[in-house]
């Protein structure tokens, strides 16, 4: 598979990417969603400037180049900091760098990291200009609609405007507010309503700007009609528990005709990445936690993910319960086509 020209920053789209997720969106996961679409954009976990600056580097900027296009989330606010870290993500190929604005975590927000940022646009702009300063790949921001004290639509083109003016021109906006105080972070996806209708205003008040909408999106013919009015749909749970949906991506968003692989083919090309892993000391089911949905709503999805969440802690020969399980399913699965469903 070429990727080329999908790594090409000045080609980089954006119409459909995936959120980064701590524990979830891993250069595995990445690897796993790059077998069902070619085109969407994908995200690291969020990575803190001072993990990359004062961690093991190779591990939190290491990736496949099959992975591209990938773009590197930080996590921080020293504009010092940043601009260190987006000139190093740049060195590693990295086709953007994301400041995370959205974190809702106690943890993050101790260290002024993630949506209490939100209370400070000025130190947002600040570190905008010194990523923009120390790189040429795109700069963006992930935020919220507000925060609890700070939640009015004006604030919110307050932040928008001055983060703009510092020069970021592209906004991945989850839309509910984030509550720093009473919410675990878990919560804080689920409880905050939805609230589309802001993100489409902003657009319209920020015509010039790239406005992405993130938060509770699920089906692909409703994140198209989103994209009659704005740039981009970010999509993060439901492209981690059903990954297939993501097998229509390629045609629906980029009118891309490329045949997406079957289920059964995704599984059958994970085996080498997986050979490979354990071969370099990796244990099988840091891969595969991230596959345990890849038959969801098929017969024997329950099956496939006992055996991948259970079994697999029971065996000494992981990769043969893999070769069983595969040819299982292709069992359960025949004549059934399964791949993408016509759009």
């Amino acid at each position: 598979m070429s990727h080329a020209s999908l790594n090409n920053p000045a080609a980089l789209s954006r119409r459909f990417s995936v959120a980064p997720m701590m524990d979830w969106t891993d250069r595995h996961y990445r690897y796993f969603a790059r077998l069902i679409t070619r085109r969407a954009l994908l995200y690291t976990e969020m990575v803190t400037t001072g993990a990359v600056l004062h961690g093991d580097r190779q591990r939190f900027l290491g990736y496949n180049a099959e992975e591209q296009p990938l773009a590197l989330q930080l996590g921080g606010s020293n504009a010092g900091e940043l601009g260190q870290c987006a000139s190093l993500a740049e060195q590693a190929g990295f086709a953007e760098v994301n400041l995370n604005v959205g974190c809702p975590s106690d943890r993050v927000q101790n260290n002024l990291i993630g949506a209490c940022l939100m209370a400070h646009p000025q130190l947002v702009a600040d570190a905008v200009r010194a990523m923009r300063d120390a790189c040429t790949i795109p700069v963006t921001v992930k935020h919220r609609i507000g925060i609890n004290g700070r939640d009015s639509y004006a604030e919110l083109c307050d932040f928008v405007g001055q983060v703009h003016e510092a020069g970021c021109t592209t906004f991945a906006v989850h839309a509910r507010i984030a509550i720093l105080e009473g919410l675990s972070p878990k919560e804080n996806r689920d409880i905050p309503p939805l609230k589309y209708e802001v993100v489409h205003q902003l657009k319209s008040d920020f015509p010039q700007l790239e406005i992405l909408l993130n938060g509770g999106l699920t089906d692909l013919h409703v994140m198209q009609q989103h994209l009659e009015d704005l740039d981009g749909v970010m999509v993060g749970r439901e492209a981690y528990h059903n990954p297939y949906m993501m097998a229509e991506v390629d045609q629906l968003f980029y009118g891309d005709d490329t045949p997406a692989l079957s289920r059964l083919e995704v599984m059958a090309q994970m085996r080498p990445y997986i050979a490979r892993h354990i071969e370099q000391g990796g244990v099988m089911h840091h891969v595969t936690r991230h596959m345990l949905g890849l038959f969801q709503g098929l017969p024997g999805a329950r099956h496939f993910r006992r055996q991948l969440s259970t079994a697999i802690h029971q065996t000494d020969q992981p990769l043969a319960l893999y070769d069983q399980l595969l040819s299982e399913m292709e069992q359960r699965l025949q004549p059934r086509d399964c791949g993408p469903e016509p759009a």
